[in-house]
């Protein structure tokens, strides 16, 4: 999230005054939320480990004067990374003890969900996901014998390109999860890693 602001700052500060950045972020809605729009490739490169889990719990704690959600993953597959067999993760925003915080960009997930999750680890040791709704893949249920669809709904928060500088549209994603898993592995191999 940090990174995302950083990233808003960097390519405001190229084009726009000190004075007019100031003016900007004192009339925006609190709520709204720019990120860098992220790849495919780039959520792979970017992601300390990309699992494929359900989410088996959620509590909610404060950091400082903010809220964050905290979600257990129960992981069923390591696609990239070091991965054990259940992961924390942090979303900030929130509800505890009747106050409510909302974060725009933040996912709201529920127990039972499935997902593909890439996921970026600090070196506070905390996880979170990579690109917010971006780093998230639904995996909605189906049988056996069906190869699922691995889903990322395209998000409505302003995205920007960070080559340019300029707003992009982003757009949803669904690709089976074989091919998901074979994506991820070709584009690791590529840049000489590897799981």
């Amino acid at each position: 999230m940090l990174h995302a602001l950083n990233l808003v700052v960097k390519l405001a500060l190229k084009r726009y005054s000190p004075v007019a950045l100031l003016a900007f972020f004192c009339l925006a809605p609190a709520q709204a939320a720019t990120l860098e729009r992220l790849s495919l490739d780039d959520m792979i490169t970017k992601s300390t480990t990309i699992v494929r889990g359900k989410v088996t719990s959620s509590w909610t704690a404060y950091t400082g004067a903010v809220i964050y959600t905290h979600y257990k993953i129960q992981v069923s597959e390591r696609f990239k990374g070091d991965a054990k067999a259940t992961a924390e993760i942090m979303v900030p925003g929130g509800t505890l003890n009747g106050v409510q915080q909302n974060f725009s960009g933040s996912p709201l997930l529920k127990q039972g969900d499935e997902f593909v999750f890439f996921l970026w680890t600090s070196n506070t040791g905390i996880t979170w996901i990579t690109g917010l709704t971006q780093g998230l893949f639904a995996l909605p249920a189906a049988d056996a014998a069906t190869d699922r669809v691995a889903t990322r709904q395209a998000s409505r928060e302003l995205m920007l390109d960070a080559a340019t500088s300029q707003s992009v549209k982003d757009s949803a994603l669904a690709m089976k999860l074989s091919d998901l898993r074979t994506r991820i592995a070709s584009t690791l191999a590529a840049q000489g890693g590897g799981k």
